[in-house]
């Protein structure tokens, strides 16, 4: 058998990491052939619940799982990573000004970076979850200058696939006939669907998705905007938020980094920009259409765009720059200590944008 793969989650006590953890311990992930170590990171009051999570692993007595590690400590916690999906993050409460938002979280993804940069290995693979999973990814990049950028990646998995799902639903077939909608730029309200690009098989032949669903209005209008409000519009029909359907999405955006992307189709992950594709400005992590071969990722390029995608790909990297020059400007602020992974994740906020 293959040695281990060491896998941390973090805000692993929450609903998430909940949904999440028993498909990566029963190989959904990583290969049902590849044995895993989890790791699970969580503030120290969160440690006995976190106990319990541990209990429910050990009891699924999975063949996989080779080891369970709960942790409120970053040396313990990083330490010779060979993938890290950060969940935990700062939610936003109520009174909170969207700048104290983002200082919190710069505190928490510089010391995660940080730790990354000290203790995993120079070739892990990094998934941000937690919200703003953009810029809170830049961060973590930034604050680890060892580890190349490119190993970075942030959510827009659960975006993406809510736009398959849309478009499927629309055609009266399965979500599996969907390929290659894009998620341009940040996991907010600003990210823009576009099927432009998108292909529907219908009775095993490609269509294109405007000639398949035969509403453009609907296409430039009300998909657009279901898919941008979907998390809020969960969260006001269950009264929390999306785990399930995120849990979902990390395994598909780790499993593609690992076993690589199907030849003809692209998927959407938050990557780092360039400046070298489709105008985004550079130092950003927005989120492109990309393939992936041997691990690495490749932002399918050469696409063409109209000026109505044109517009909304500018103004979600617009909201990209002004958050990533207002997070930067905290990176050398000295302030209170903030915990390594709280145990709030993104989808447990009100204000989450999953």
């Amino acid at each position: 058998m293959a040695e281990p793969v060491r896998v941390l989650v973090t805000g692993a006590a929450g609903q998430i990491a909940y949904s999440l953890l028993y498909s990566i311990a029963k190989g959904d992930v990583f290969g049902k052939d590849q044995p895993i170590a989890l790791v699970l990171l969580d503030i120290a009051p969160m440690m006995p619940v976190l106990e319990g999570v541990v209990m429910e692993l050990q009891d699924c007595a999975l063949p996989l799982l080779r080891e369970v590690i709960p942790t409120d400590k970053g040396e313990v916690a990083f330490k010779d990573l060979d993938a890290a999906i950060l969940v935990g993050s700062m939610p936003r409460r109520d009174g909170m000004e969207r700048k104290d938002l983002l200082k919190a979280n710069v505190a928490i993804f510089k010391s995660q970076g940080e730790s990354l940069d000290k203790y995993a290995k120079k070739t892990v693979k990094v998934l941000v979850v937690g919200n703003p999973a953009n810029t809170n990814c830049l961060i973590a990049a930034k604050s680890a200058p060892s580890i190349p950028k490119e190993n970075f990646s942030c959510l827009t998995r659960l975006d993406h696939n809510r736009a398959s799902s849309q478009v499927a639903m629309r055609c009266g077939i399965s979500a599996e006939f969907v390929k290659n909608v894009i998620i341009w730029g940040n996991h907010s309200s600003t990210q823009y669907p576009d099927v432009h690009h998108c292909k529907v098989n219908k009775q095993g032949k490609d269509v294109a998705c405007f000639d398949a669903v035969k509403d453009e209005a609907w296409l430039k209008g009300d998909f657009i905007s279901t898919v941008q409000q979907r998390g809020a519009a969960v969260i006001k029909a269950r009264k929390l938020s999306s785990a399930m359907s995120a849990a979902k999405a990390i395994c598909d955006h780790m499993r593609d980094i690992w076993t690589g992307t199907q030849e003809g189709n692209f998927i959407s992950m938050g990557v780092y920009s360039t400046g070298n594709s489709y105008g985004v400005p550079e130092d950003l992590i927005y989120s492109f259409p990309v393939t992936i071969k041997d691990k690495t990722w490749k932002i399918v390029d050469g696409l063409a765009i109209n000026d109505f995608s044109r517009a909304k790909m500018d103004a979600t990297a617009a909201e990209l720059v002004e958050e990533r020059d207002t997070a930067v400007s905290f990176l050398g602020v000295t302030t209170e200590p903030q915990p390594s992974a709280p145990h709030l994740d993104a989808q447990e906020n009100l204000e989450a944008r999953l």
